[in-house]
């Protein structure tokens, strides 16, 4: 089995791919950012977002443990890399 080796953002340390995006975030000013400030907007994109996939392919809207468990496990990840305060 060949070893794998990380290229380009992956292999950067934690500060470095923290600071890229940073910038990101900040690359367009709040009063650009649309769905920040119009939530009827974004909630109508979210919704052609999802008609635009077949009712059979909707894995979530069929199977309720599915979703909870990707939810939940979409929760640890972006609060366990958290410092405790």
């Amino acid at each position: 089995m060949a070893q794998s080796t990380y290229r380009g953002f992956a292999s950067m340390d934690q500060e470095k791919r923290i600071e890229i995006a940073r910038k990101g975030g900040r690359a367009v000013p709040p009063e650009k950012r649309s769905f920040s400030q119009d939530h009827d907007l974004a909630a109508q994109a979210g919704r052609k977002g999802g008609q635009s996939v077949a009712p059979k392919d909707r894995s979530f809207s069929r199977d309720r443990t599915l979703a909870a468990t990707a939810g939940r496990k979409g929760g640890h990840a972006s609060h366990g890399q958290r410092p405790q305060s």
